[in-house]
């Protein structure tokens, strides 16, 4: 039987398309590299349970994290238009059958385009809903042909130090890297994004192609990607490197291990309004099919 990924949240509870795109441009835009909404997005969004709107293009495009920009909400938008994003190469190595420094549409090609509602939920205790358009990480990694002996994937971030003004004052140290266990890069919540509302993924969001784990931090869902490395051990984390002791690998969204200097039971929702109250934090970001995954685990010392 054919898996068919949890999605509670519709296209109709979405911030009206009409600001942003119609039908027509999108299913226009589809043929793209993963700007569209595949049929299998539409399918998978007729499984709504609960209704949940969608934040607008705006604001995704202007609060973020994306330290090469600086550390402000605001300054990946101000500063990531100098970014070059075309053309763009990712190199893939490691353990796979296939390894090669593979071109942006080379590595898309063929592969199957969707839409996926998610919430996003940043480790500073702020969220937003996000319909995304990319393809199943998995899909990618069948392509480039996984080997046995893999365990987990590692990504990296491009460095353009000439227009990433956090690169020039090393704010963190980069290039900024993640990594997954290969069980959750395999889920089919796992995606590579490379658009939002059908629209070409901004340069502040993480042009031209990002990771999007729904049921993780934020800083997990790596931007810019420019590396993919299959690997038999626990890759390194740009965050998990800086401090483990507030941002451990896993980082999977659980309302009742607090960060050390705030609480995470709670969310403050973008868009929300001045007098909007706080949400609460659901267990896996309310993605509780993933938890077959941590079975057995302590997820207190997992964090």
């Amino acid at each position: 039987m054919a898996y068919r990924w949890k999605n509670d949240l519709t296209l109709g509870d979405a911030t009206p398309r009409g600001v942003f795109l119609n039908r027509r441009q999108i299913m226009a835009g589809s043929a793209g590299l993963g700007l569209g909404l595949g049929l299998a997005g539409l399918a998978g969004l007729a499984q709504a349970q609960e209704a949940l709107e969608a934040n607008t293009l705006d604001e995704i495009r202007a609060y973020n994290n994306f330290y090469e920009f600086g550390t402000g909400k605001e300054d990946p938008a101000r500063n990531a238009g100098a970014m070059v994003t075309s053309p763009w190469t990712i190199k893939v190595d490691g353990l796979v059958d296939n390894p090669g420094d593979y071109a942006l549409a080379d590595l898309l090609d063929g592969l199957t385009v969707e839409e996926r509602i998610y919430r996003f939920r940043c480790v500073e205790a702020w969220s937003m809903v996000i319909p995304w358009n990319g393809v199943e990480l998995a899909d990618i990694l069948a392509r480039v042909g996984v080997q046995a002996g893999a365990t987990h994937v590692a990504f990296e971030t491009t460095v353009q130090p000439d227009v990433m003004i956090g690169v020039q004052r090393g704010v963190i140290p980069f290039p900024y890297v993640e990594g997954l266990r290969l069980d959750e890069a395999m889920h089919p919540l796992t995606i590579m994004a490379t658009g939002i509302y059908g629209e070409p993924m901004a340069n502040q969001n993480g042009a031209p192609i990002r990771l999007v784990v729904p049921w993780k931090y934020g800083f997990k869902s790596i931007k810019s990607v420019v590396r993919i490395t299959l690997t038999d051990s626990e890759p390194p984390a740009s965050w998990n490197i800086i401090n483990a002791r507030e941002y451990g690998f896993y980082s999977n969204v659980n309302p009742t291990v607090d960060h050390p200097r705030w609480s995470q039971a709670s969310e403050r929702r973008i868009g929300g309004g001045l007098f909007a109250s706080r949400q609460d934090t659901l267990m896996f970001n309310g993605y509780d099919e993933v938890a077959p995954l941590y079975e057995g685990m302590d997820l207190r010392a997992f964090y």
